[in-house]
């Protein structure tokens, strides 16, 4: 059913408890998700974006509890994901010549995606829709995180629709960012820019400095994933101006695998060394087996520096050390230092294969790899140690 979050607007989406991985199985969504869609009603009635395709017939029917179909004068679609227009063949169906407002790029992908000859209305930043009290205002955020991406705000109900930007995957049955956690909210929010928007800091920098100067005065920000917020708006926009200028805290995340723990062994002694050195540094340990893609990629986002480490396996690296590289190279972090370090028996080589994935993911190389043959003994494990104090040496040079 629907919830009323003004006078005028109604949130008739959908809550997926259920959901916890995203794009597939690239983003874990340990707290679930939902997929915010708002009613706005006034001498005209607005839909603004719609849900995933599992949920569309439950969509459209709870939506004709909320208002006779043929009274929806307008359809915005901020950004055209399956995730915000799954729903639309099936509301389409039942109301076949309304307008979809949406970017011009916006109606190529909705075109890709379903083949249909819709109502089409491009809009661009600047245009603007009046449909009673309300004036609806679009301004266009390509590649925030779709090249369709815009915002809509609503300028008598002071509501900023502002679909992924500002996001977070988590559900919540009380819609409001100050009913739940705080910190788990932020953390949220943290990890979705991590994982989806970080690839896109300078459009993503670009346009929150647009918005920002616009002044508008906002009693809600209404993105399409997660809580809305009305308590911690300020919050969530310092928050975004400081991830969108590359990032980093003073920490280093170690990331490892281990075959018989000779890794582990290395990457515990390198974060006894880093501690000694700098006692002020946070050290993260992360197992790229056993810790969640995501979650290490947040930690990587959070990071000065990263080091990780792999056994040589059949003259290359583990399967997951490849992995969370790949997904490391993909988002393009700027500004961050790295090293490699690994064990092996006879041949060797899968350190120097790290560092040359990391050199091509952008990273600035800090250290020569570091490489123990079989177990380490004392010996080596000081050599370990002696290792990460002469990283925290680089990071402070």
């Amino acid at each position: 059913m629907g919830k009323k979050i003004t006078d005028k607007i109604t949130w008739v989406g959908k809550i997926d408890w259920e959901l916890k991985h995203f794009h597939g199985d690239e983003l874990s969504t340990h707290h679930g998700s939902s997929y915010n869609a708002y009613l706005l009603r006034d001498k005209k009635n607005v839909l603004i974006d719609t849900v995933w395709s599992p949920y569309d017939h439950e969509f459209v029917a709870h939506l004709k509890q909320e208002i006779d179909l043929n009274d929806i004068d307008y359809i915005v679609m901020n950004h055209n994901e399956n995730d915000h227009s799954g729903a639309l063949p099936a509301l389409m169906a039942e109301i076949p010549g309304t307008p979809i407002i949406c970017t011009k790029k916006g109606e190529m992908i909705l075109r890709g995606l379903y083949h249909q000859d819709w109502n089409y209305v491009n809009v661009k930043t600047g245009d603007t829709l009046n449909v009673g009290d309300n004036t609806l205002h679009f301004v266009e955020c390509p590649m925030c995180h779709w090249p369709d991406t815009m915002v809509t705000y609503a300028d008598q109900e002071q509501v900023l629709f502002s679909n992924d930007v500002f996001g977070q995957h988590y559900a919540t049955e009380s819609l409001y960012d100050d009913t739940e956690c705080r910190s788990d909210i932020m953390r949220e929010a943290q990890k979705y820019y991590a994982n989806i928007l970080n690839l896109y800091n300078n459009m993503v920098k670009k346009k929150v400095d647009e918005i920002v100067g616009m002044n508008l005065p906002l009693k809600l920000v209404a993105p399409s994933h997660g809580v809305i917020w009305r308590k911690y708006i300020a919050d969530i926009i310092k928050c975004y101006q400081q991830w969108d200028s590359d990032y980093r805290e003073n920490q280093v995340t170690i990331i490892y695998d281990t075959m018989w723990q000779a890794t582990r062994h290395m990457a515990e002694a390198i974060a006894c060394g880093l501690q000694e050195q700098d006692p002020g540094v946070r050290v993260v340990l992360m197992n790229a087996v056993k810790d969640d893609k995501n979650d290490i990629l947040l930690e990587v986002f959070r990071s000065k520096a990263i080091l990780v480490g792999s056994p040589t396996v059949n003259l290359g690296i583990t399967y997951a050390i490849a992995g969370i590289l790949e997904l490391i190279h993909g988002m393009r972090f700027k500004h961050k230092s790295a090293a490699a370090f690994g064990s092996f028996g006879w041949g060797g080589g899968g350190e120097k294969r790290i560092q040359q994935l990391l050199e091509q993911a952008g990273f600035s190389i800090i250290a020569e790899p570091l490489k123990v043959k079989w177990a380490p003994d004392s010996e080596a494990e000081q050599q370990c140690r002696d290792w990460g104090k002469s990283i925290v040496a680089s990071l402070e040079a």
